[in-house]
């Protein structure tokens, strides 16, 4: 009977050794996550434009340490920009602040999703919900007079009207920086603005959204309305549609403060 009592005394201590043991395991690297800071930054523009336009914000978050990357999306489909996003979100090495203009920010509605993204960030941005479009944002509200967005055309591909570019789009640029947007715009796929979203990343990752006082391409109004809805902590900064070309400064801070922000 000692032997039997001794034996089952020991493996009562072993069982609450080895339960200790994993339960400090696990409060070690919680708190290691936790103290790891977020390095890694992924841009995402969106239509009528190209990756290029980052390269301001770039140049700030390189020389404060960050690990920047930009997705050149095809604008062929929605399906066809996610999965642009997340081939680089793939290959980022830790966890990701995803960060998208525009369009761009449906792009990372969606590609969000990936586990390697911890906080988002919405630049004069589009913020749908699970089974909403962008099209559905862009017929909310009036347009401005200035708005220049055409029809598609007869192979599905939508354009801005280069007479209405520099206002409607770039407004706080000079002439000859809009003419180059203009001139390296990407032709979007009207199936980029149709096709909902199936999950939306912001219902369970940390948001951050700018909205852009002056924008004469998405209603400053419908920017705030979707970042309310979303939860994201807002952030207006006096410029047009392409603020991160002509703010660069502050659409950079409130990067650095998504990516200070997480826990």
């Amino acid at each position: 009977m000692k032997a039997k009592s001794m034996k089952a005394r020991l493996n009562k201590y072993l069982i609450a050794a080895v339960v200790l043991s994993g339960s400090l395991f696990a409060l070690t690297f919680k708190a290691s996550a936790q103290g790891t800071p977020v390095k890694n930054i992924v841009l995402v523009h969106g239509a009528f434009a190209d990756g290029s336009g980052f390269q301001a914000v770039y140049n700030i978050l390189a020389k404060k340490g960050y690990n920047v990357t930009v997705v050149q999306n095809p604008l062929t489909s929605l399906k066809d920009d996610v999965d642009a996003a997340n081939r680089i979100l793939d290959k980022q090495d830790g966890p990701t602040v995803l960060v998208g203009h525009s369009y761009g920010g449906t792009v990372i509605t969606e590609a969000g999703n990936n586990s390697k993204v911890v906080a988002l960030v919405y630049i004069a941005a589009f913020a749908p919900d699970k089974g909403e479009n962008t099209i559905k944002w862009v017929q909310s509200a009036p347009p401005a007079p200035e708005n220049g967005i055409l029809p598609p055309d007869d192979k599905g591909f939508v354009y801005y009207d280069k007479a209405k570019f520099h206002g409607g789009f770039a407004g706080d640029l000079s002439q000859a920086e809009a003419d180059f947007m203009f001139a390296s715009q990407g032709p979007t796929s009207v199936q980029c603005f149709i096709t909902p979203i199936t999950e939306a990343a912001w219902k369970t990752k940390p948001s951050y959204g700018i909205v852009a006082t002056e924008d004469k391409s998405i209603v400053p109004d419908v920017e705030r309305t979707m970042y309310k809805r979303a939860g994201a902590k807002i952030t207006e900064v006096k410029g047009s549609h392409v603020i991160f070309i002509s703010q660069p400064e502050a659409v950079a801070k409130v990067i650095i403060e998504a990516a200070n922000s997480v826990k």
